[in-house]
């Protein structure tokens, strides 16, 4: 459901009742972070590789958006994923979402190297 919290709000001020790009790519990249979290081992996280959002319709406040992902493909320690953001018969969006799953070990030592 597309929430008055959802919509692209800029210094307080609401430019359009509709779900923003940031409010998709929150949604898409969840949709897809569900594979993974069935994917991952105890010792792994994922860290988002790449996004990308192609608007097709606006979807308003109180309307329902069904997100669909699909596996691209899985290389090496990569998933990317596809994804359809859809109100009703309306595609509002689609793009792609990219995770690497990496030991929490090595992305913890990562995030430190680049302090």
């Amino acid at each position: 459901m597309v929430l008055e919290s959802d919509c692209a709000i800029f210094n307080g001020e609401l430019l359009h009742r509709v779900c923003s790009t940031f409010a998709l790519a929150r949604d898409f990249e969840w949709s897809s972070r569900l594979f993974f979290l069935e994917m991952k081992e105890e010792d792994e996280e994922g860290v988002g590789t790449m996004l990308s959002i192609d608007h097709k319709s606006p979807a308003f406040v109180n309307e329902e958006i069904l997100f669909t992902a699909t596996v691209e493909k899985i290389e090496r320690n990569e998933l990317i994923c596809t994804i359809e953001a859809k109100a009703g018969d309306r595609t509002i969006a689609t793009g792609k979402t990219g995770q690497k799953m990496l030991k929490k070990e090595k992305l913890n030592a990562l995030f430190r190297q680049n302090l």
